[in-house]
C-alpha cells in the first residue's frame, strides 16, 4: 500500500503574534489602616401580646368610647305593679357593660440603658403597627405594675401619652411631673393610649 501523506514542512514561528512586555504599570495602593465594625445599636426587650373581643374583658373606669364595645343586657328586677290587684310583675332594667375589644397588651418592656430613648422608640413602633393592623386600629393597653417598690413605669406611660382610667390617677402624675418630684409612688392599674395622643405619639414632643 502506497502512503500518501506527504510531510509539510511550516516553520511554527510564521504567522505567530509574539506578546511584548506591558508598559502600563498599576501602581500599588497603601494598605488600608484600619476599620471598625459599626455597633449594633442597642434595642429595648417589649414582649406585647393581644387581647380579643371575644375574651369578654369588662372595663370598669373611664376611656374612650373607640376601645370599647358597650353592651346592653337586661337585669330582671320586681317592680310594683298599680294594678287593682296589686300584683309584683317582672320588669327589665338595661345596663351597659363595656367590653374590651381587640388590642395590644404591653406585657413586659426593658431598656439596657435608661433614659436613652430605647424605650421610646420601641413603644413608638408598637403604636405605629397598631395603627395601621385593621384589626386592633392603634388600641394598646398596659397593666402598670412597679418593677420595685420604689418604682413605677406610670409615669413613662404617661409621658409617652398613655392615660388611667381613673381621673385622679392621671391628675396625681401630672402634679409629680409639674413639681419634679423624683420619687412617685407606685401606681398600679390599667392605663390606654387615647387616640388622639397616637398620633402625637408617632411625632414625639408634643406630649409631657
Amino acid at each position: 500500500m502506497i502512503n500518501n501523506i506527504a510531510n509539510i514542512d511550516t516553520p511554527t514561528s510564521r504567522g505567530v503574534l509574539k506578546t511584548s512586555t506591558s508598559q502600563f504599570c498599576v501602581p500599588t495602593m497603601p494598605p488600608l489602616l484600619s476599620f471598625k465594625t459599626p455597633k449594633t445599636k442597642e434595642k429595648a426587650i417589649i414582649r406585647v401580646k393581644k387581647f380579643r373581643r371575644r375574651e369578654n374583658i369588662v372595663i370598669a373606669g373611664d376611656i374612650d368610647e373607640n376601645y370599647v364595645d358597650i353592651v346592653e343586657t337586661e337585669t330582671p328586677q320586681e317592680r310594683y305593679s298599680n294594678s287593682e290587684f296589686n300584683f309584683f310583675r317582672l320588669q327589665a332594667d338595661a345596663n351597659k357593660t363595656k367590653f374590651l375589644k381587640n388590642c395590644y397588651v404591653i406585657d413586659y418592656i426593658q431598656s439596657p440603658q435608661p433614659k436613652q430613648g430605647l424605650g421610646t422608640n420601641a413603644i413608638k413602633a408598637l403604636a405605629e403597627k397598631a395603627m395601621f393592623d385593621p384589626i386592633a386600629e392603634g388600641r394598646i393597653v398596659t397593666f402598670c405594675v412597679p418593677v420595685w417598690k420604689e418604682s413605677s413605669p406610670a409615669i413613662f406611660f404617661y409621658k409617652l401619652g398613655f392615660r388611667f382610667l381613673e381621673a385622679s390617677g392621671n391628675e396625681y402624675i401630672q402634679t409629680c411631673i409639674d413639681k419634679k418630684i423624683p420619687d412617685i409612688p407606685a401606681q398600679v392599674g390599667m392605663m390606654y393610649l387615647p387616640k388622639q395622643n397616637l398620633h402625637k405619639l408617632l411625632r414625639y414632643g408634643d406630649l409631657c
